[in-house]
């Protein structure tokens, strides 16, 4: 059976280059990089040139402004915890974020929130974006961090990074991004973009899963959530997961080679798709058409269930999921949706298809020709569909 990987915002398949230098350096550099023998310094030099592959390709100022983590999450953690410390210091206990944020973020959020911390969570519209003006609206005398994501996970959506940087520079607020789904895929200037904390993970440009990074400028004092060892300048204890560290640096730095090539042909791809499906009876697609990740499609078909749809398109071998990998468990709608303003029965029939450059146009082909004949079985069985058609159902959009 022809089977279609089209999942790839939930993880990437490892690439041969990241596989190639991971098994390289298990076999070669294996020592401990805190050593002081030779092959623990042969490991440190290797995890330097690493550290100065990701600078380079986020345009950091210094290799030493990026700590390498076990992925997005504690990335994430981290930066709002460094965040949310440096403002209570200083008497500012106030945090700036967006109703659409990964749950990394906003579960930390809620965390802060009961240490009494104060939380303002940004509307994103219909179309799934956050302006600079809402951004300068929400900032206040006593505000310390504002974090919005670069992209969303689900719905694809490109914020105005560099815009909302500006303007929490502006104010001296610290701002924070999570890119774990733009790295490798956008081109990213921290400096350009006045960021001054950025989040990312390996396996969303294909290195392994297990390994991310941290981006904070000079004059950041990160606050540990792991203590320990003085590895990663003593701000994140535990000996560095290398091979990981070394494949994710080469897996960035191809993609960001060839990110102009790929968005090309991801982004020809996509739209193909999203016309496509559009052209089902009451379909929606989510999230801007025009600031959105190239290989992002997400649609509602009512009188439908996600689940259903999902297991049906496996059966056929479309491999695609219904929103975030990381709340794959859970029976509710995707806040991402919510918070667009969709009702909890139209969220619930979400298809997410996230492409890269591995996919092709025969690919699309089948999606197209398959999807919209699950759709209509699940329609034929549904009794919500049918009260749909009779005009007994109807949902305010």
């Amino acid at each position: 059976m022809k089977r279609i990987y089209v999942d790839n915002a939930a993880t990437t398949r490892v690439t041969e280059t990241a596989r190639r230098v991971f098994i390289e350096t298990m076999d070669n550099t294996w020592g401990n990089p805190s050593s002081l023998h030779s092959i623990g310094q042969a490991a440190a030099e290797t995890l330097l040139k690493a550290r100065q592959d990701v600078a380079g390709c986020l345009n950091a100022p210094r290799e030493r402004d990026i700590y390498f983590t076990s992925g997005g999450s504690e990335a994430d953690n981290q930066a709002l915890r460094t965040g949310a410390a440096m403002g209570k210091k200083k008497g500012k206990m106030h945090i700036v974020s967006t109703k659409f944020e990964h749950h990394a973020v906003l579960h930390c959020l809620k965390k802060l929130e009961k240490e009494g911390f104060e939380i303002t969570l940004l509307d994103v519209g219909r179309e799934g974006l956050v302006t600079p003006q809402q951004v300068e609206e929400a900032i206040r005398p006593d505000t310390c961090l504002v974090s919005v994501m670069f992209a969303n996970n689900e719905i694809g959506t490109i914020q105005p990074i560099a815009e909302i940087g500006a303007v929490c520079r502006k104010h001296g607020v610290l701002f924070h991004t999570d890119a774990v789904q733009a790295v490798g895929h956008l081109p990213i200037d921290v400096q350009a973009m006045n960021i001054d904390m950025l989040s990312m993970s390996g396996h969303k440009f294909g290195a392994p899963k297990g390994v991310g990074a941290l981006y904070a400028r000079n004059g950041i004092w990160l606050t540990n959530i792991i203590d320990g060892g003085a590895q990663e300048r003593g701000r994140r204890a535990g000996t560095e997961n290398l091979p990981g560290i070394v494949a994710m640096a080469a897996a960035l730095q191809e993609a960001c080679a060839n990110m102009e090539e790929h968005s090309k042909k991801v982004t020809a791809l996509r739209d193909r798709l999203i016309e496509g499906l559009s052209q089902l009876p009451l379909t929606i697609v989510n999230g801007s058409l025009e600031h959105r990740l190239p290989g992002n499609v997400n649609v509602c078909f009512q009188g439908i269930e996600g689940e259903s749809l999902l297991l049906l398109l496996d059966a056929k071998g479309i491999e695609a999921s219904s929103g975030s990998a990381c709340t794959s468990g859970s029976l509710d709608p995707s806040h991402v949706l919510l918070a667009l303003g969709l009702p909890h029965e139209v969220a619930h029939g979400s298809l997410r298809l996230s492409l890269n450059q591995d996919n092709t146009e025969e690919d699309v082909d089948y999606m197209l020709k398959e999807i919209p004949q699950v759709v209509s079985y699940l329609r034929s069985i549904s009794p919500v569909w049918e009260a749909i058609e009779k005009g007994e159902i109807h949902y305010a959009i």
